[in-house]
């Protein structure tokens, strides 16, 4: 399964080897194209968060987030999530605040947009999705107009179909200003998936929750939507959005940036970014962490930035550098949704063959001390540096209870490597940290987005 212990997963949107090609590695933005600032260039040196760390308690603003072994028909299986963090997630009809469902185990992942429920998900009263949202129709300057949408979500570990529908979307006490669009995966009247969908990335389908880990996935990035105007203009081909004259016969089209997934965030109280915050994890792992999504930057009591250091993120790709090895990698992220540390060392021994832990490292000497320096993206007026030390251990010898791990690893994808140089840093790198990301053109203390701080 993707998303299990036994397999890797690099939960990064991607829109086709073109647009990899172009560098929009985390989805071309459509959130605007201000880069940050700050007081300039800073730096330090990192293993962790300083001991002064602080996750926010319970307020309106803040949900609770948790990395567990995942939705119970994960959990109760042979193959548990590890490093996934998760928060409920409440969607309702438009205009019917009564028409609701909670969900939980919704995957946080701060580099896709929007929200993303798996149609054979099960709220918290142990119901699949049952609510009549409204279908999100083609606008009328596009063509097809009025016909209903839908998606072809490539993550780099597969892809994900479903319809577009329509929703009032609530975390915590953060409800969205408007409804907006919400796909819908696996969703049985769309069982004809495009051709060029399933060949798109990894001809992998995740359209179960037992194939996706999760009972949906909420995109937090650094843009309001996941592909902007390359998606509103045909500037990639296939565009990944579809019209659908009827549920089973969906045609490529392009797709106005109002109408493309987009982050709720953006349309929340507290909109111009997030904090995810999470607690170290001991040396042999964990079976369970708890810590907190934080909504906001700078714009309550609990989500300050204090003295965090800000990494200019490119404004077009959302992208910072890291230097590794004696190569600067300029297409990296922060990335709560890739479960582990992934980057390309031929040092490193990769796990075997049906060991179960395939796609991640297993280092003979069952653990390496590693460094790396993150920095902002070359031209961004903020220009945080910091030198990061990291380990790598080796998977095989984790319990079997073990659901949160901060020394996962392994090697990049052949497509992402040649993208111009990737180092996904992803949960492992969260844990014992409060990382903020700034949403693109949002106003924040220190400057608009989008960027990245810890």
């Amino acid at each position: 399964m993707v998303h299990t212990v036994g397999s890797a997963l690099v939960r990064r949107i991607l829109f086709s080897a073109i647009a990899i090609a172009m560098g929009c590695l985390v989805g071309c933005g459509g959130g605007g194209s201000s880069s940050s600032s700050s007081s300039g260039s800073s730096s330090s040196s990192s293993s962790s968060s300083s001991s002064t760390q602080t996750i926010a308690s319970a307020a309106p603003n803040v949900a609770t987030l948790v990395v567990d072994c995942g939705p119970a028909t994960i959990c109760d299986s042979n193959s548990p999530a590890v490093n996934l963090a998760y928060v409920d997630v409440t969607v309702c009809v438009p205009g019917n605040s009564n028409e609701c469902q909670t969900f939980d185990h919704i995957q946080v992942d701060t580099q896709s947009y929007g929200l993303r429920i798996l149609a054979d998900a099960t709220d918290v009263d142990g119901n699949t999705l049952s609510l009549s949202l409204p279908a999100e129709l083609q606008d009328a300057d596009q063509p097809n107009a009025g016909e209903p949408l839908a998606e072809c979500a490539v993550f780099a570990d597969g892809y994900s179909w479903g319809p577009l529908d329509t929703a009032v979307v609530t975390v915590s006490g953060e409800t969205t200003s408007l409804a907006v669009p919400v796909q819908v995966i696996g969703a049985s009247a769309y069982s004809n998936v495009p051709s060029d969908c399933q060949t798109a990335s990894v001809n992998n389908p995740e359209d179960t929750v037992a194939l996706f880990g999760a009972n949906g996935i909420i995109g937090v990035g650094p843009f309001v939507q996941d592909c902007g105007s390359v998606c509103a203009d045909g500037d990639v081909s296939p565009t990944y959005y579809y019209t659908c004259s009827t549920p089973t016969a969906c045609t490529d089209n392009t797709v106005d940036v109002n109408q493309q997934a987009t982050n709720p965030v953006a349309y929340f109280a507290d909109s111009n970014g997030v904090i995810v915050e999470l607690p170290p994890v001991a040396a042999n792992g964990a079976s369970s962490v708890t810590g907190a999504l934080v909504f906001g930057i700078g714009t309550e009591s609990n989500n300050a930035i204090g003295n965090a250091l800000v990494f200019g993120a490119d404004p077009d790709t959302g992208a910072i550098s890291t230097t590794f090895n004696g190569q600067t990698l300029t297409n990296s992220v922060l990335d709560s949704g890739s479960n582990g540390y992934f980057f390309n060392d031929s040092s490193i021994m990769q796990c075997t063959q049906n060991s179960g832990f395939e796609g991640f490292y297993c280092p003979t000497t069952g653990s390496v001390a590693l460094e790396a320096t993150v920095e902002a993206c070359s031209g961004c007026s903020s220009t945080g540096s910091s030198n990061v030390s990291f380990t790598v251990g080796d998977p095989e010898n984790f319990a079997a209870s073990v659901a949160a791990a901060d020394d996962l690893a392994g090697p990049v994808g052949t497509g992402l490597a040649e993208a111009g140089g990737v180092f996904d840093w992803g949960l492992t790198f969260y844990y014992g940290r409060n990382v903020f990301t700034a949403i693109s053109g949002m106003n924040t203390p220190v400057g608009d987005g989008p960027y990245y701080a810890f």
